[in-house]
């Protein structure tokens, strides 16, 4: 099974979970991987390549190339 459809299969089992604190612990996870993952990667980057970074991440936003959570799950949801 690849990463994509790991993650679509995760997406799925986690929309089905209806356990508030299981949910709360899986946010907390999650949140403290991505920093552990943006941590290292940016002890990788040069200054100017971490302001390459922030330059297209404000100019996506600026070009409207960005995508709400509830947007985002309500696509999830239409997979199905």
């Amino acid at each position: 099974m690849d990463i994509q459809a790991r993650k679509l299969h995760f997406v799925q089992e986690f929309l089905r979970v209806a356990d508030d604190e299981l949910v709360t612990k899986l946010e907390k996870l999650l949140l403290v991987e991505r920093k552990k993952k943006l941590n290292r990667e940016l002890d990788l980057l040069t200054l100017k390549e971490f302001n390459e970074v922030v330059e297209k991440s404000e100019e996506d936003f600026e070009n409207g190339r960005v995508t709400e959570a509830r947007n985002l799950i309500d696509q999830i949801e239409a997979w199905k």
